[in-house]
């Protein structure tokens, strides 16, 4: 094909899945989606091959890749129509977490089956055990309402019947009912722009640049990988539990580059747990592929051709890869732990690409209850920033949502005037980024107060036992804390469970730092000094941690005395 013109048709594609993303963040009812931009835009051939993305949350990337040609095939290509959309959230059938709603529109040229459209959107409640999608559960019937493949629109009609069944299964069901709707106006405009590209290029011609897209990609994928260091690469590390059983989670994994390809095997992980922290293999296979698109160049598109090149061995049974009815909702917190412990396998044959270990975790916090403003009940959920491993040649960001999860941090605005909370705490975790040459990006802290009513609150999440690693001696990253009433009782809270808060009562997350890279005593004096004059680094850490003595009140460093303790460490060490 013309390159030019291949060019063009890759940007139509793209700029089509852009557009399909941007059109469902406008269009969407909750903060999660139009504010926190959960959600993923995908287009498939009629191969089921992927052959475009949003750029929106990387954990849908590969999943998409998996579950559209799950859903498509197990509901069957011969039942499928024009005006037709299809709706599912399945776990254990590649779908991620039941609150992942995925509708897949099939979009023809006549009678003529040319492809899919797809939308993937994290929803705010999916029913279940409690608000927000969010529990402690023991399978995963708890988890909320479970979707098979099903057809949501039929000929262009939607059936009622099948939206009201789900709706009635959600504790939000105007937020819930108007996300679906505007998912279903971001496949239909993926529908009508992919009819746009194939009437003006026709049929033939989109059929030879999806082969040529593809094969393409996985050329320059594969020259990619070939670049990399050769051989076996593997570590392993712990999460905290499952929310049932006080155990530590193992996971373990070695990475096999060879030949312009990658195999992970996740033999070694702990088998599938009684509580919800397992993932399914869509989610191991999404998490380990994107460590190895954060190594290669990445402007390689994300398509079928990268990701026919990573192969997942995971023993069904296990935390990496559980069976029914296990439950799933804690996946995500496997997966973002899998995506640094790529990273660590990788670190000594890759130190000048790799960071240290991130906040690792998704950091839930879900909620409900009766809004006495508004006489109705409300739902809410978010996931909380927390620091970024500090990195070769910088340290690492303060504040994101790291790796896989991508998500924007919700507005204080937003959220007070939209639910029944004050957030009256929200600032940078002093002392909690992991020391060293670069230190690891701070944590939060995050307190939200429940005025005025009683309401249900979950913490989903981890890293409060096991702190954030770092490389090369850098140190730890703070570990993160949850604290019933911070003010006053201050009870500490396990990293997972629900409780039920009364009016005024106050739960405070204090999220993970980023572990460090490199001795902390190699760190720039001038850089601990900012560090403290920004209070992002306490003098008595500066002196303790980096061996820099700091004057807070004259903002400026002791020569003589860190000269000499720094000395005085080196000839300890």
């Amino acid at each position: 094909m013309d390159p030019i013109q291949f060019e063009v048709m890759r940007s139509a594609f793209d700029a089509a899945a852009d557009e399909m993303a941007a059109a469902l963040r406008k269009a969407a009812f909750s903060t999660n989606i139009k504010t926190r931009a959960d959600f993923s835009c995908a287009l498939f051939d009629s191969q089921l091959r992927l052959t475009a993305q949003s750029f929106s949350q990387p954990i849908h990337l590969a999943s998409m890749a998996r579950l559209v040609p799950a859903a498509v095939l197990r509901y069957g290509t011969d039942q499928l129509s024009p005006g037709d959309v299809l709706m599912t959230n399945d776990s254990h059938h590649a779908s991620m977490h039941l609150n992942d709603i995925c509708l897949i529109a099939p979009y023809f040229d006549g009678d003529h089956l040319q492809g899919y459209a797809a939308a993937v959107a994290h929803h705010v409640d999916i029913g279940g055990m409690a608000p927000g999608g969010l529990c402690v559960s023991r399978e995963i019937y708890q988890e909320g309402v479970i979707i098979p493949v099903v057809k949501l629109i039929d000929g262009g009609n939607i059936l009622e019947d099948v939206l009201n069944l789900v709706l009635a299964n959600i504790r939000s069901p105007h937020q819930t009912g108007g996300d679906i709707r505007a998912q279903i106006a971001a496949v239909k405009l993926g529908q009508k722009r992919m009819a746009q590209i194939t009437d003006r290029f026709g049929g033939a011609t989109l059929k030879q640049f999806t082969e040529e897209m593809i094969e393409y990609t996985t050329r320059w994928a594969r020259r990619e990988i070939t670049r990399l260091p050769q051989g076996v690469f593997q570590a392993e590390c712990f999460l905290d539990d499952d929310g049932i059983d006080d155990r530590p989670i193992r996971l373990a994994l070695k990475a096999t580059v060879a030949d312009g390809q990658v195999a992970f095997d996740l033999t070694g992980s702990d088998l599938q747990r009684p509580g919800p922290m397992n993932a399914n293999l869509t989610y191991s296979f999404s998490a380990v592929t994107y460590v190895i698109k954060c190594l290669i160049d990445p402007d390689i598109p994300n398509n079928d051709g990268f990701y026919r090149l990573i192969t997942v061995d995971a023993p069904p049974g296990t935390v990496v890869n559980a069976l029914p009815p296990a439950g799933i909702v804690g996946g995500n917190d496997i997966a973002i732990r899998l995506c640094d412990l790529g990273f660590r396998a990788f670190a000594s044959a890759l130190p000048d690409r790799v960071a240290a270990c991130s906040k690792s975790i998704i950091c839930n916090m879900g909620c409900g209850g009766q809004d006495p403003r508004k006489d109705s009940y409300y739902t809410f959920m978010e996931t909380i920033c927390g620091g970024y491993g500090a990195r070769p040649d910088r340290d690492g960001m303060d504040a994101v949502q790291p790796h896989i999860q991508n998500t924007e941090n919700s507005a204080i605005e937003e959220t007070e005037s939209q639910y029944p909370m004050q957030i009256v705490r929200y600032e940078l975790l002093a002392d909690s980024e992991g020391p060293g040459r670069f230190r690891g990006g701070l944590g939060v802290r995050r307190d939200w107060k429940f005025t005025d009513h009683a309401a249900t609150v979950t913490i989903f999440s981890d890293h409060a036992k096991f702190a954030p690693w770092g490389l090369f001696e850098g140190g730890e990253g703070g570990a993160s804390r949850y604290i019933l009433n911070p003010e006053t009782e201050a009870s500490e809270l396990p990293s997972k469970g629900t409780l039920t808060l009364q009016p005024n009562d106050v739960i405070s997350y204090r999220t993970p730092g980023g572990g460090g890279y490199g001795p902390a005593s190699d760190r720039d004096p001038e850089a601990v000094l900012q560090d403290v004059i920004q209070e992002k680094v306490t003098s008595e850490r500066a002196r303790d941690a980096y061996q820099v003595v700091v004057d807070p009140q004259k903002r400026q460093i002791d020569v003589e005395a860190t000269e000499r303790l720094r000395g005085d460490t080196r000839k300890t060490s």
